[in-house]
């Protein structure tokens, strides 16, 4: 009996692995898309839906609707680097290094942050950052309001980019970050 107990458990441990070593994979996969510009590969790796979780912030997406993400994020030409995964109990956490145009402005570049990976049927299904390490909010939200109040007084057609998360409104985002440069001290 005690044997049958003992293969059991191991066939469960070694099942146990397989399945976080595949939600491992899956991250791994889901990052190589943002780093080769391939939505088709980020796609193959999410469930149904898929909800990301910043702070007080919840959204919610099909895959079809998640590539209008994707698409508003690739305009800042962000470069991805996975730094680590590790497995925990009921998620899966990966630390990630961005870089990109938007955070370089933002004077928070790169952007390192922890995120926990959960999954549904071997899909990731939910996104929540955890932490952003050595990220300075203040800095982050002083220059974010000193653009939109610049932006507001001097280009009133590009107002409202902040909240504008389709493909034109990351566009608006870094043409009021290149007039914003170019003209802040004149």
């Amino acid at each position: 009996m005690r044997k049958i107990l003992f293969v059991f458990i191991l066939i469960l441990t070694a099942s146990c692995t397989e399945i976080k070593s595949t939600e491992s994979e899956q991250i791994a996969a889901y990052y190589k898309g943002f780093k080769n510009s391939d939505y088709s590969q980020i796609k193959k790796t999410l469930s149904d839906s898929l909800t990301i979780v910043e702070g007080d912030y919840i959204m919610g997406f099909t895959p079809e609707s998640f590539n209008k993400q994707f698409k508003w994020d690739s305009v800042f030409k962000p470069v991805y680097k996975l730094v680590s995964i590790v497995n925990e109990n009921e998620y899966v956490v990966a630390t990630v290094s961005v870089n990109s145009l938007r955070y370089e402005f933002l004077k928070n570049n790169p952007l390192t942050c922890k995120h926990a990976f959960y999954f549904k049927s071997g899909k990731i299904n939910k996104i929540k950052t955890l932490d952003c390490i050595d990220t300075n909010w203040e800095i982050w939200q002083k220059e974010r309001d000193s653009l939109v109040k610049w932006v507001k007084l001097n280009h009133p057609e590009l107002d409202g980019f902040i909240h504008d998360l389709s493909m034109q409104g990351a566009i608006d985002y870094l043409k009021a970050i290149e007039l914003y440069e170019n003209n802040k001290d004149i």
